[in-house]
């Protein structure tokens, strides 16, 4: 298993990821929108130098994929000034329970202390307990719930 940054040419499989995600987080979102959705600047992540998309690699086939782009952290009262987003966390589903979203999370977080950050954060839906574990296995531990009422 090869972990590396993504380029350009991996934008086709990319974009399949991004859905399969989208495809995996509606039983948790009533408010998503029928079709096609795109959360992601893809571009963007691959030539920001404030972030890195990582993907994994095996025997010449992208199987994995997960960001961390540098924010400013936007509050005052916060003893940070940056910290790391992570995000686009996907495995194919027939590499999933092998480790590889913990390979690319330990490169999203090896990029993040070169950067010198060392504030990390991201978003999971409170539900999905799959994920949830998983990131509670990498360390994460759960920090704010957002509530939500239709009127």
């Amino acid at each position: 298993m090869i972990i590396r940054e993504a380029t350009k040419a991996d934008l086709t499989t990319l974009l399949k990821f991004e859905q399969g995600i989208v495809d995996a987080e509606r039983p948790f979102d009533s408010t998503l929108i029928e079709g096609e959705i795109h959360y992601y600047n893809l571009d963007y992540l691959i030539d920001s130098p404030d972030a890195t998309l990582q993907v994994a690699e095996e025997n010449n086939e992208v199987v994995a994929s997960g960001y961390a782009l540098i924010k400013e952290s936007g509050k005052p009262y916060y003893n940070f000034k940056k910290y790391a987003y992570l995000g686009f966390m996907f495995v194919k589903p027939e590499h999933r329970g092998k480790g590889v979203n913990q390979l690319i999370l330990d490169q999203l977080l090896g990029w993040t202390k070169e950067k010198g950050i060392s504030e990390v954060r991201l978003d999971v839906y409170d539900q999905n307990e799959p994920a949830v574990r998983a990131y509670e296995k990498a360390g994460f531990e759960p920090l704010l719930l957002t509530m939500r009422l239709k009127v």
